[in-house]
């Protein structure tokens, strides 16, 4: 019995480092922008994540069109330079500092 439960508390542990990896995150989201955007924008993420509501960011992205919206809101950067490993970061962070969130960025 101690073993089939030492077996499954290991596999729950291991479960949790593995799956903590595979979600975006709103911090390498926040670097994203600052070291990819930021410049091309000429504005903070504060103001580019307020361009829109949550609900809108939301919506957005999962029309598939987030890189389409980043170029309407910063025409400098071009659709084709924003990797597809980045948009779901990038969307996380719009949405954790959007305009109806109560949340400001550092950046």
């Amino acid at each position: 019995m101690k073993k089939v439960i030492a077996v499954i508390f290991t596999t729950m542990l291991g479960l949790s480092f593995v799956s903590t990896a595979a979600f975006a995150d709103v911090a390498k989201g926040q670097k994203l922008y600052q070291k990819k955007l930021k410049k091309a924008c000429g504005f903070t993420g504060a103001k580019f994540a307020a361009k829109h509501t949550q609900d809108e960011w939301e919506e957005i992205y999962e029309s598939g069109k987030f890189k389409e919206e980043v170029h309407k809101i910063c025409p400098k950067v071009k659709p084709e330079s924003i990797k597809d490993k980045w948009v779901k970061h990038l969307f996380d962070f719009c949405y954790e500092y959007a305009s109806d969130s109560g949340n400001v960025p550092s950046c």
